[in-house]
């Protein structure tokens, strides 16, 4: 049995552009309506959507028959839940908070086997070689995995050149949210300044040859984005998605819809 080839990596290696949306339900059956569409990847999020361990295995067992790849976010960048979340077959993670050099360097080190890392070896037990069913995994599964990095701090745009730099990143990632509150700009993910900084550093990730990705759900930000060279964005939410649908649908039908919520802010 082969291992299953990342064909994300490749796009982003390649300078591809891949667009993706965040699924925050944490449903399997949900995800696998997401995966049906067509997005380039989908976000498993550990962090802030209700998700554990069985939850994402069994989301990225009902994207896999679909071309759409899945990254993961860990709910933290620690090394015990990076290598649950490799072994239940995750070639792709989103590692969030990630503010130095070293931080990035440990999270590497979580998704290599020894003497290159610490990840555990336990693939006998474990989906990701298919049970020991594909050959040579352990020194094959390296290959195929993406580490992308999240940024989302000032701290971390002050050291994003060495972040990106760090062998074994693929990827650096800006997350709008949390960054405009670092900046002192709470839930003004699409301020002038915080896409400023953003544009900038996607054009630091660029110098440093890794690909630049960010959740944009508001098509001008996207646009900006892209334009600045990020090659992959999530353009929205399936949260963002359902509330809109909804909103739209009442107000065809009541003339107030107050207390529903718009459009998302530029991040969440």
């Amino acid at each position: 049995m082969d291992l299953p080839v990342n064909t994300f990596k490749r796009a982003l290696a390649q300078g591809k552009q891949q667009f993706g949306l965040w699924a925050a339900f944490a449903d399997p059956y949900v995800t696998e309506a997401l995966a049906a569409a067509g997005f380039d990847w989908l976000l498993i999020d550990n962090e802030h959507a209700p998700n554990d361990l069985r939850s994402t295995l069994a989301q990225l067992q009902a994207i896999a028959p679909y071309p759409s790849h899945a990254v993961v976010r860990p709910v933290r960048s620690e090394t015990a839940i990076i290598k649950q979340m490799l072994d239940i077959g995750a070639q792709s993670l989103l590692l969030p908070m990630i503010d130095t050099e070293e931080h990035a360097r440990q999270a590497v080190a979580a998704t290599r086997y020894p003497p290159y890392g610490v990840r555990g070896v336990g693939s006998a037990l474990a989906r990701a070689s298919r049970w020991n069913r594909v050959a040579d995994y352990l020194d094959q599964a390296t290959s195929e995995i993406c580490v992308l990095v999240q940024v989302e701090t000032v701290t971390g745009l002050a050291n994003l050149d060495r972040i990106a730099r760090v062998d074994g990143v693929d990827g650096v990632f800006f997350g709008p949210s949390d960054l405009s509150a670092s900046m002192g700009l709470l839930g003004k993910a699409g301020a002038d300044g915080v896409r400023a900084a953003i544009c900038d550093g996607i054009a630091t990730v660029r110098d440093a040859g890794k690909a630049a990705g960010v959740l944009a759900p508001d098509e001008r930000y996207a646009r900006e984005y892209l334009a600045a060279g990020a090659s992959f964005i999530a353009v929205g939410t399936d949260v963002g998605l359902l509330n809109a649908a909804a909103n739209k649908l009442l107000a065809t039908y009541k003339t107030s819809t107050e207390g529903t919520m718009g459009t998302e802010r530029g991040g969440y």
